[in-house]
């Protein structure tokens, strides 16, 4: 495991960082005031081939590897977390999840779309099935050449703009989890009801809507996967999924770390700059221990998935420390920043509403710490 980045990898980063600090960052506040999904830069976005960044080229995709994009994925956060997920989700759960198990017919259908122009949505989550998404209560009926759909879905990102939802319901409502199977539903199918999108504490910038299915109709053809296999593909992709959060949580605390660093060496008090202050150099000590071992862990989980080996665990733990060390150091850069912090004119009170839901979402701090559990039990950890 190598812990500098290619010469190639630093290009890439930089293009980034610099497309992110001249057109992103300038307008990431005002996503966030008035929850206006960034679409102007998906579409800059897009045009660079960053909607393919985890499909193959021979599909028209970039064919990075999972090192390179969550490298991406900080840099996209530190200018905009909303705009990060949106990105992430695109291509973590959704383009991927049809690149690894679609047939050729549906890849040839659907990736020319999502590597260049359209977004993907990833609905699993229910009202009332979260963190036990085997109990979803979706269902799609077989009738012939097509699958009849009905339920709702809450907490889709991306649900307002995508063009392509991947769509997990029960075939089978005796079978458990094997009895759920994933169907590919197009926007504008009739029967395809999109709620409004949530009034969210951060990441406001980012369409997060429910849905609802009602007697659509879904072509078999549409189906990913065999019957059933719809719990195991979800299962897969989470993985990748919980990788991705934990680089969006790493480009939001170096964000957070920034600008307390310069605050404290610009605020003056007690006759010199904040900076010199112990407490407040220690806090800025500990920020920057914490970035630095949620990278450590984001970058083992990533060269893990790269070389093909499990990596279950380390993703759940970089997901797990990235986002609880998110919520922490984006707290102590408001602390830092006093009475300021606290108002919409510093960013830092920005950052720390964005960080909250990152132990949230691609699973609870307390589901990642029961994966980590289960693994290493059933590797027979020794004690």
């Amino acid at each position: 495991m190598r812990l500098d980045l290619s010469e190639d990898q630093v290009q890439i980063r930089d293009m980034v960082r610099d497309l992110c600090r001249n057109e992103f960052a300038p307008e990431a506040s005002r996503w966030d005031h008035d929850m206006i999904a960034p679409r102007p830069a998906v579409e800059k976005l897009a045009e660079l081939g960053f909607l393919g960044m985890a499909i193959p080229e021979e599909w028209g995709g970039l064919g990075y590897d999972t090192r390179t994009i969550v490298v991406v994925l900080e840099e996209l956060a530190r200018a905009s977390a909303a705009l990060a997920i949106m990105i992430a989700v695109h291509n973590s759960v959704g383009a991927q999840s049809i690149h690894r198990f679609g047939t050729e017919e549906q890849r040839k259908r659907f990736l020319p779309r999502l590597v260049s122009k359209d977004l993907c949505a990833f609905a699993l989550s229910e009202p009332g099935a979260g963190s036990d998404a085997a109990a979803l209560e979706a269902t799609a009926v077989r009738g012939g050449d097509h699958y009849v759909l009905n339920g709702s879905k809450n907490w889709v990102t991306n649900g307002e703009q995508a063009a392509v939802y991947l769509v997990f319901a029960k075939t089978d409502r005796a079978a458990g989890h094997k009895g759920i199977s994933c169907l590919i539903v197009e926007r504008g199918a009739p029967g395809l009801v999109l709620g409004k999108p949530e009034d969210k504490m951060g990441l406001r910038g980012s369409d997060t809507v429910a849905l609802t299915f009602e007697d659509l109709k879904v072509p078999a053809g549409n189906r990913l996967g065999a019957e059933g296999d719809g719990f195991k593909i979800a299962m897969s992709m989470l993985d990748g999924g919980r990788i991705g959060v934990a680089a969006q949580a790493l480009g939001v605390m170096q964000a957070a770390f920034d600008e307390a660093a310069r605050y404290a060496q610009e605020r003056q008090a007690f006759g010199g700059p904040i900076a010199r202050i112990q407490a407040v150099q220690f806090k800025l000590a500990e920020m920057e221990r914490r970035i630095q071992c949620a990278r450590l862990l984001l970058w083992r989980a990533a060269w893990l998935k790269d070389t093909g080996q499990p990596h279950t665990r380390e993703a759940a733990m970089a997901k797990l420390y990235a986002s609880e060390a998110a919520t922490w150091v984006t707290h102590q850069a408001i602390q830092v920043h006093g009475g300021y912090g606290y108002v919409k004119d510093y960013a830092v009170e920005r950052y720390y509403r964005d960080a909250r839901v990152m132990e949230i979402y691609e699973g609870t701090s307390e589901i990642q710490r029961l994966v980590i559990a289960r693994s290493l039990l059933k590797d027979g950890v020794k004690v």
